[in-house]
């Protein structure tokens, strides 16, 4: 009977210390104010001075005092970051996997890791599939995020892939925020379009508060980045006339002006 009772008591014991595993902080997905995928255009338009110049605008945003304090200046003082690359539709790379930045030490090794990391090119560019492999990133991030951004930069239109728009009305409607880097700092080529950050604007971004910063100047670059991770992190949008710079004479883009483009080039 003494026997039966102790086995009773062990088995109630190893159900309790079950339950509370089962329930316990530690296994909760940590909150954060920011869920952010950096999404960075590798394709062949971009040469190696301009890929190594947006490394270390992103780099240099993470180390800025600034970005730091309006990280810790959020409800829960963390965001969560993922940095990936892409070009055309079958290439996209995670380079730095979800981490999650609440202190100094964190910021400043994220940034190490963006500026270390070889740079690469490929092929093509595939918009659509960049927002596509960046939403389904968010379902890896193990954590519970107040917003849920994808910050697009890139230095033309769509050309592979499905459309920009319904991958960024597809992303909109999980609540997905799009922001966009429309990179203009050469002179428009053979599948370029002159009005880029037009055609961000009426095609890439998209959402609540969603905004773009156009740049058209090397110079203007790093601070062009660090100010857009700022406005993300501390989810404040720029006044309008820094989403419309310089666009509002411009002709509207069609959203399949870079799909045009290349079935004219290659006739097909």
């Amino acid at each position: 009977m003494v026997r039966y009772a102790l086995k009773c008591l062990a088995a109630g014991l190893t159900l309790a210390l079950c339950s509370m595993s089962l329930t316990s902080p530690a296994l909760a997905q940590p909150e954060v104010d920011l869920a952010l995928v950096i999404a960075v255009d590798i394709s062949y338009s971009m040469d190696t001075d301009e890929q190594a110049l947006q490394r270390e605008g992103f780099a240099q945003a993470f180390r800025s005092p600034l970005v730091h304090d309006a990280i810790r200046n959020g409800l829960n003082g963390r965001i969560a970051v993922t940095y990936m690359e892409w070009a055309g539709s079958g290439d996209q790379q995670v380079i730095i996997p979800w981490t999650i930045l609440d202190n100094l030490e964190g910021l400043l090794a994220f940034a190490e890791k963006i500026s270390s990391t070889p740079l690469r090119r490929a092929q093509r560019t595939s918009i659509s599939s960049a927002i596509d492999f960046g939403a389904k990133l968010f379902g890896q991030s193990n954590v519970k995020a107040a917003r849920q951004v994808i910050d697009v930069s890139g230095d033309g239109p769509n050309n592979q892939g499905r459309s920009v728009t319904e991958a960024r009305d597809e992303a909109n409607a999980k609540g997905i925020i799009i922001n966009g880097l429309p990179l203009m700092l050469r002179q428009p080529g053979y599948l370029d379009i002159p009005n880029l950050d037009a055609y961000y604007k009426e095609c890439v971004i998209g959402g609540p508060g969603s905004f773009m910063i156009p740049v058209r100047d090397r110079d203007q670059f790093p601070q062009a980045i660090k100010t857009k991770i700022l406005l993300e992190v501390a989810n404040i949008t720029p006044p309008e006339i820094v989403k419309l710079q310089r666009i509002q004479d411009t002709p509207r883009p069609g959203c399949f002006a870079g799909e045009l483009q290349w079935r004219e080039r290659w006739n097909n």
